[in-house]
């Protein structure tokens, strides 16, 4: 009976005064890029902690933090770190935490629960592009625009005297050095034409591999799935990146099922939307390519790259981005081909053919092609069509 009690209490204290603290550096990942996370357990009573479970009960796919602490004598620390490559992009969630124990005599055990949880976010992966397509480069009219800006562009214009409310990062030392007194530098509207992308996540346009085993990409640090709705968000991501690497003004919209747009600009703040954006994306729209370039035409100012991505292989987009062409937009279009995944019932040769006959320069996607070397090769600049 003494022995019976002993362990009951034992067991009771065994999980409290237990500290634990989860540091996450970042609430934010990048498929293909480590994910880690440092533990600390801490023995806040007079009593030794023979042992303790912690199991996590986050879902992020491959995230393995349940540990095993050793005994802990009072007032120490125990720490792990746990590093994990992501997989799959998307929102998931950190926790909560059981810590169970019990006695010496493994007669009783009693969990305690840290419900606590912490939302995170792993952005899809990006490949480096080294060459794609060039945008036209000019605004409406064809000609440079002479006009003083406040924003900071890469066409500097000239000097002028400091006037109160410039910004302190525009000031030109040399000249301020010089003279004796502040000068600022002046910058022009920049000439070069905004870059739009459009991502069809139409359901009907979405084909899974059956059977086919995941690809890796670049240095093996991660895989994509078979299906053509990631081939789809990894190339948008990619190419994203590459215009805002040249300071390019880019604009995405997107159906997620909801419809998402982000109005074009410069720099990471704008490649975090976008790659936010297509984490959470799905292909769970009924809204086709058609219907998507009929409806947000209207965003686009002439003189504007389109760039489209898209597994669909129906003609009829073919024709309204022809006509969008005519309209004075350069269109570009990277096509998944349903093909190479299995999907038997189209013509992608046929599709192809017509796409450049409308004057739309293709960058044809197959299964386990190597986004990155499909992507900067340049048809045009290489005399293929």
């Amino acid at each position: 009976m003494i022995l019976i009690v002993g362990a009951l209490l034992w067991s009771l204290v065994a999980v409290r005064w237990v500290g634990i603290n989860r540091q996450t550096p970042a609430p934010r990942a990048q498929v293909g890029r480590p994910f880690e996370e440092l533990f600390t357990v801490r023995n806040t009573g007079f009593l030794p902690k023979l042992w303790l479970e912690v199991r996590d009960q986050s879902n992020l796919p491959g995230h393995h933090a349940s540990h095993i602490v050793p005994t802990m004598l009072p007032r120490r620390n125990y720490q792990w770190r746990i590093s994990t490559i992501c997989r799959q992009r998307g929102q998931f969630i950190l926790g909560p935490l059981t810590i169970n124990s019990g006695d010496p005599f493994g007669l009783f055990q009693f969990p305690r629960h840290v419900r606590s949880t912490r939302r995170m976010i792993v952005y899809p992966a990006t490949v480096p592009i080294h060459e794609f397509a060039s945008p036209i480069g000019r605004l409406p009219g064809g000609q440079a625009v002479r006009r003083r800006t406040y924003e900071v562009t890469t066409n500097a214009a000239g000097i002028r005297e400091y006037a109160p409310g410039d910004s302190l990062n525009r000031i030109h030392w040399k000249t301020s050095a010089r003279r004796g007194k502040l000068y600022v530098k002046e910058f022009e509207l920049d000439p070069l034409s905004d870059v739009w992308v459009f991502v069809d996540f139409d359901r009907n346009a979405a084909y899974q591999a059956v059977g086919a085993a995941n690809m890796t990409q670049g240095d093996g640090s991660w895989q994509l799935p078979p299906n053509t709705e990631e081939y789809v968000v990894t190339c948008a991501a990619s190419i994203t990146e590459y215009y805002l690497d040249k300071d390019r003004a880019v604009g995405v919209v997107a159906y997620t099922p909801n419809r998402d747009v982000i109005q074009p600009d410069r720099g990471n703040r704008q490649l975090s939307r976008v790659l936010e954006m297509l984490a959470l994306a799905k292909s769970e729209t009924s809204m086709n390519l058609v219907q998507m370039l009929t409806i947000d035409q209207s965003l686009v100012a002439r003189g504007s790259t389109l760039v489209i991505i898209t597994a669909s292989t129906d003609v009829a987009w073919v024709r309204e981005a022809e006509n969008l062409r005519r309209r004075g937009l350069h269109i570009v279009a990277v096509v998944i081909d349903p093909t190479t995944f299995g999907y038997q019932q189209t013509n992608f040769a046929e599709l192809h053919a017509h796409a450049e006959e409308a004057g739309i320069r293709v960058y044809p996607i197959r299964l386990y092609d190597n986004l990155t070397q499909v992507l900067s090769f340049d048809p045009v600049k290489r005399g293929v069509r």
